[in-house]
Parts: structure tokens; sequence; C-alpha cells
């Protein structure tokens, strides 16, 4: 009997270039950034319940949720791998008069105290950047360690049961105006012998003058983790009473985790 491929490891140094270089241009994947904080901070809100909360979240980009949440009076912190990103969503959020402390993090080792946060969020598919299960199993645990007894785990994933029947070759394209036009961004995906992890082609096409385009591609690796295998890692983690909740009662646009660390 053959073993099966060994999983790649988790390239931190990767995701953080990913990150880096995509934080100038995150705002053009959407029509209205302002509209879509408005719309995703209403919906997280929801779940989150009254407040307001101490609220970390750990995957933070450029702040679309964590900006959200801030103006909705929650306290929120933000940390993510990316050094640019976290000043950038420092800079958005006091510009729309919110306060924002960031710090760059690996969220498998966050630099915050035991028990301090009512709420974790970890949203837009942040943890499939981690391909190895003690890499999410080291992150998990993590969150769990900054929560308070009794605190809420917030965590949106692509709906990767779906995806994983049909194993598509790309995301549909998104369209935004910028100032100097039509902003289009896709995808390409190369699924990996394994079925479950696959490499990302990033692609912004942005006017360049003329008849022109500017193309930038950046290129990252996901695993597309199923709903029952990220309930299995979330609940060794020492979280309970977990639920799903799908974009039709949530109002989010990717199905939500939530889960409370165990008392």
């Amino acid at each position: 009997m053959t073993e099966p491929p060994a999983s790649p490891a988790f390239p931190a140094s990767a995701a953080r270039e990913f990150y880096d270089s995509l934080a100038p241009d995150y705002h053009r994947i959407f029509a209205d950034w302002d509209a879509s904080m408005a719309r995703q901070s209403a919906a997280l809100g929801a779940l989150l319940g009254p407040g307001p909360h101490r609220v970390l979240d750990c995957s933070c980009g450029i702040g679309t949720q964590a900006i959200g949440l801030a103006l909705a009076g929650h306290r929120v912190v933000g940390s993510d791998i990316s050094p640019v990103a976290v000043t950038r969503a420092a800079a958005e959020a006091a510009a729309r008069g919110a306060r924002l402390p960031t710090a760059a993090a690996d969220m498998r080792r966050l630099p915050f105290a035991p028990s301090v946060f009512d709420v974790v969020v970890c949203a837009d598919n942040s943890v499939a950047h981690l391909l190895t299960a003690p890499d999410v199993a080291a992150a998990l645990a993590d969150m769990r360690r900054v929560l308070r007894d009794g605190g809420l785990l917030l965590l949106t994933l692509r709906d990767y049961d779906e995806i994983r029947r049909t194993r598509p070759g790309a995301a549909p394209p998104q369209v935004s105006e910028g100032p100097d036009g039509r902003v289009i961004t896709f995808q390409l995906w190369h699924w990996h012998p394994d079925g479950e992890r696959y490499d990302q082609e990033y692609f912004q096409l942005l006017p360049g003058g003329g008849d022109g385009w500017t193309v930038r591609v950046r290129r990252t690796t996901s695993w597309a983790l199923t709903r029952a295998r990220l309930t299995e890692f979330v609940t060794a983690a020492g979280f309970t009473d977990v639920r799903w909740h799908d974009p039709a009662s949530s109002g989010f646009y990717q199905p939500v985790l939530t889960a409370r660390a165990a008392r």
C-alpha cells in the first residue's frame, strides 16, 4: 500500500507576500467598499448579539469587517499576517472616525493575553490559507486562548462542500467602478491531486490608458475544508454549540460558523 502524499506546509511568508501585494487594491473587489462594510457588519453584528463587545478580528485585512464593527460601537482590535494590510486598516478606520488598534500577527501565534476578548472573528475564507491539520488546530487553539469562557467564535468560509463536488476551474468575475474606470477581478483555480487543495491565480485588470489594461496577478494556495472537517477542528480546540448559518439566513455572503468557548 502506498502512503498518501504529505500535505503541504503552511507557507506563512507566501501568504504574507500575497496580502501585502493585494492590500493597496483590495477595495477594488467591491462595487462600493463602504456599502459592503455596512452590510457585512450588520450581518455579523446580528450574530454577535447586543454589545458593545471586545472583538478581535484576527484576519482583518484592510478592515472590511473590523471597521464596520468598530463603527457599530464595538471595541475592535485587528490583526493580520500582512503588515501592509493592517497599516491600511488602521488608516482607513481613522479616516472614517473609528478607532482600530492593529497588529501584524500570524493567527497561529496571536500576541494577546488569554481571555481578553468576547468575540473572535476570522472572516473572508482566511482559515483556508492554513494548509495542514496542525496549522488549523494551532490557529483555533490560539483563538480559544484569547477568548473568555463562553466567548463567541465567528468564522466564515467558502461553501467548500459544494465546491469540492464540482471542482470549478475559476471563480466568477467581479466588476467594480473605480475613479479611472472599470476594474475586473477574477480567479483561476488549479486543483491539487488530493482534491482538497488548490492554487489560485488572482487577476485584477485595471484601466491602463487608451484601450489597454494593466494586469496584476497574485498567487496563493487554499485548503477547501468541508463543514464537517472544520466542525471537528473547532470542537477539538475547545468550542461547543457549533452552528452553521447559510447566507440566506445570516445575510452574510459566505457560510458562517459560530461556536462558544467551552466554560
